[in-house]
């Protein structure tokens, strides 16, 4: 195992950044001598911090917000919020509110419209979102811990790791969802063509047949 020198986190010895705050580990240890103290940390390492895993990419994204002091939405694409179960992708980032309207609005669409790819429909705009909200939920948590714990950065770290970064065991929550959700269509699918069995294959064909028999029966007994 190796440790952060950013956050203290411990990583697998092959780990090339840090699982709780996304600081390039090789990096980071060859450079230990230099590394910057809380003291004088910038904005940009509070974002990493809050942020966590994959924090060079979303901070990449964020930029094309434009300014942090006037933003503006720009269309971007989040890939895990689109494929993965949106509702999980908001818990997984700690955004409790989004992942509870994620996890009811495509529920109440389906039921109101009685149109199962309405949850498409939620994943497409969880997609093309996501990267937005999520970074306004990163500058007002941040804005919040600097207002409060500034002046002790100790304390200030501590908040930015308690607030921000990921829950891994929605990841396997998000497993298990899946394989669910797989069987479930599994026996839905075995059930509809066992059923399909039973169904004869030309219902007319019956009919005539059936129809024919009556009428010999009745030719028979009028003899």
């Amino acid at each position: 195992m190796k440790a952060c020198i950013q956050c203290q986190q411990q990583n697998q010895d092959d780990a090339n950044f840090c699982y709780q705050c996304g600081n390039d580990l090789g990096v980071s240890n060859a450079a230990s001598a230099t590394s910057t103290p809380f003291s004088s940390r910038t904005d940009e390492d509070l974002w990493r911090d809050f942020i966590g895993p994959n924090a060079n990419r979303y901070l990449e994204q964020f930029r094309r917000f434009g300014s942090p002091q006037s933003p503006r939405f720009a269309l971007t694409w989040n890939w895990p919020a689109f494929l993965y179960v949106s509702f999980l992708w908001f818990l997984y980032r700690k955004m409790y509110l989004y992942a509870a309207v994620y996890a009811i609005g495509p529920m109440v669409s389906t039921y109101l419209t009685g149109d199962m790819t309405s949850g498409i429909v939620w994943s497409v705009v969880a997609g093309a979102t996501a990267n937005y909200v999520y970074y306004w939920h990163c500058r007002e948590n941040i804005a919040a811990i600097k207002q409060h714990a500034w002046n002790d950065p100790i304390q200030q770290h501590a908040a930015l790791k308690e607030e921000g970064g990921v829950q891994p065991y929605v990841i396997w929550v998000g497993v298990v969802f899946y394989l669910l959700f797989s069987l479930t269509m599994f026996k839905m699918l075995q059930d509809g063509a066992l059923d399909g069995d039973k169904v004869p294959k030309n219902p007319a064909k019956t009919a005539g047949n059936a129809e024919a028999v009556r009428v010999t029966v009745g030719a028979v007994a009028a003899t």
